[in-house]
């Protein structure tokens, strides 16, 4: 194959002869490419001598060859790995496209003769060359070359280790020192896989003749499967003994923890182990610990709801619980909280299971119920060491409710999570625990009920409309200003993995407590108690706040459905179905009908 030799460019000149810089500030650049050895192009947009857009659109000028924004592309996944992910981070190029006339490759620096020619060897197709920002394209990188096919080849290995009968899994421990064993880089894998893709949890389930392993990533899972049984013993044990954890109970559940380093960020696992029929089952919590805490502005409330916030976390005393089920962010809410109090005058103890994040002048405890350290124990306990602000990590039984509600009434600020659905049936699960009306009435000061919803991924998000179902919806939460909303969603990218997703915020319900909530707790009547809340001046529901997320663009009205689909009074959402007035054949009109039989008592 005949291909024909590009010529040098010199890019200073280029730049000066377009009259993108003039000569003393290419001087300036050059001198500090000499005493740093970076590329001038990049040397010109560090020193702020020139955008990155400027240079790029000089350079495809010059060149005439298109410039390319990754964020508007789809990659398939099999033409980019035409190129493997080491030459391609080592020549800044990436494979973009394939068809009958060849490939069509981005690169950072297009004028790099020596990269040219060696794509061509590498590639051996007529190649069609982009210009790509250097940081759209490293980004990408992390994102299109997920390490599945090389976790599928390093199992490979360990099962044929496994087959040979010469590796002892009991003598995985002594072989720590050697990374190139099968089964330590086969977790190196999965550990910087889950990173790139920012999972939360992996799971690692032994099925029959299968092992999955599955990351859930914004909330959802995404599967991979691996061919072979015994590859799923190996794993285990090993992230058993990286937990310090018995390797030969396999019977029981067990719970462990360890510390590792991918690309830099030190991450924090929490492993629990359960047996099922095809074998142990295994789920990876991870915890990035060189991510900087959320301050109270980044939680996502609004301006109001964060000074009703703000106000109730600087009272001297009194209990605040947020709420919420497991994986709502409630933890990163306590700690915001936490971190704003955190000053030199305030004495802050914490009793975790576990502890999360590691927090400067915070003493923070670690329950281990095995000794006989629960939460009700280190409480007691709290409340002898002369403390400001304590943070009981869950409100699991009476006895915990029961101290720290006192801890509360005597002079203490205390946080803690229970798990209800809503702020408003928060009393009813303390009410339901045997805890006295008078002890939450005078005790508790505030409840925070909080979500997750996936956010619209910004790179492929595009105005939308509502279809039928969504806008009856929409309709019956906010009646006639629906119409006037404008909504978004994302069409799908590289970068969110086709899902039109990526990332997650929080919305929120926040209740104070005053007399007239107070007089419903002690009379123990729930229902009055949620109808009040639903009064007081500046209440906004979850709903609400989903559907305020919406309109904003944030995130789908789809996802605001999903999220808080069963969460209000089912009464007042059936009275404004009827409300509608729906036509027959509507969507919703089935919903509207069993509504008007729920209010006219004929459905029950």
């Amino acid at each position: 194959m005949k291909v024909e030799r590009r010529k040098k460019i010199r890019l200073g000149e280029l730049l000066v002869e377009q009259k993108v810089i003039n000569e003393e500030q290419l001087n300036k650049a050059l001198a500090e490419q000499k005493r740093t050895g970076r590329k001038l192009g990049r040397v010109l947009t560090d020193l702020g001598i020139v955008e990155e857009q400027q240079l790029n659109d000089a350079l495809a000028r010059h060149l005439q060859i298109p410039f390319v924004d990754l964020k508007q592309l789809t990659l398939d996944q099999n033409v980019v790995r035409l190129l493997p992910e080491a030459l391609a981070r080592r020549f800044r190029a990436l494979v973009l496209q394939q068809d009958k006339n060849g490939l069509t490759v981005g690169m950072a620096d297009p004028t790099d003769l020596f990269v040219y020619d060696e794509l061509v060897a590498r590639l051996k197709q007529p190649l069609r060359i982009a210009l790509v920002r250097e940081t759209e394209l490293l980004r990408t990188m992390d994102i299109v070359y997920r390490r599945t096919e090389q976790i599928a080849s390093i199992a490979l290995e360990v099962r044929e280790e496994l087959r040979t009968d010469e590796v002892d899994l009991m003598q995985l421990a002594v072989d720590e020192s050697s990374s190139d064993a099968p089964v330590i880089r086969l977790i190196q894998n999965i550990f910087q896989d889950a990173v790139n893709m920012r999972a939360s949890d992996v799971h690692i389930e032994p099925g029959e003749g299968v092992l999955r392993v599955r990351l859930r990533i914004d909330g959802v899972l995404q599967e991979q499967s691996i061919e072979g049984r015994g590859v799923a013993s190996a794993l285990v044990t090993r992230l058993k003994l990286m937990s310090s954890l018995d390797i030969a109970e396999k019977r029981l559940p067990q719970d462990g923890r360890f510390s590792l380093k991918v690309r830099g960020k030190s991450i924090d696992v929490r492993l629990a182990t359960m047996p099922t029929q095809y074998g142990e089952s295994v789920v990876l919590r991870l915890l990035d610990q060189t991510s900087n805490l959320m301050t109270l502005e980044q939680l996502g409330m609004t301006d109001a709801m964060l000074t009703r916030f703000r106000t109730l976390i600087e009272r001297p005393a009194g209990m605040v619980l947020v709420t919420g089920p497991t994986g709502s962010g409630k933890t990163t809410t306590l700690y915001s909280a936490l971190n704003y109090l955190n000053r030199s005058d305030t004495k802050i103890l914490t009793a975790e299971d576990p502890i999360e994040y590691r927090l400067d002048r915070v003493s923070q405890v670690q329950i281990n119920s095995k000794i006989g350290l629960d939460f009700a124990r280190v409480l007691r306990t709290m409340l002898r060491a002369d403390p400001d602000v304590i943070l009981v990590g869950e409100m699991r039984d009476r006895e915990t409710c029961e101290i720290g509600l006192r801890a509360a009434i005597t002079g203490h600020l205390v946080f803690s999570t229970l798990h209800t659905l809503s702020a408003s049936a928060t009393v009813s699960r303390l009410l339901d625990m045997g805890v006295a009306g008078y002890m939450i009435a005078t005790a508790l000061h505030g409840i925070v009920a909080q979500r997750l919803v996936r956010q619209v991924c910004p790179d492929c998000a595009q105005p939308t409309e509502p279809d039928d179902h969504q806008m009856a919806w929409l309709s019956a939460q906010v009646g006639s200003r629906a119409s006037r909303m404008q909504f978004m969603t994302g069409a799908g990218c590289t970068y969110c993995n086709l899902s039109g997703y990526r990332g997650r915020a929080a919305i929120y319900e926040l209740i104070e407590l005053d007399r007239s909530l107070g007089d419903c707790i002690r009379r123990g009547d729930t229902q009055a108690f949620a109808d009040t809340a639903r009064q007081q001046m500046g209440y906004v529901s979850l709903t609400s706040s989903a559907i305020t997320l919406a309109a904003s663009g944030k995130t789908t009205v789809a996802e605001a459905i999903a999220t808080t689909s069963g969460l209000d009074d089912p009464l007042e959402e059936t009275r404004s179905l009827r409300a509608l007035k729906l036509p027959p054949g509507h969507p919703m009109a089935d919903d509207a009908a069993l509504a008007e039989g729920l209010l006219s008592g004929e459905v029950r």
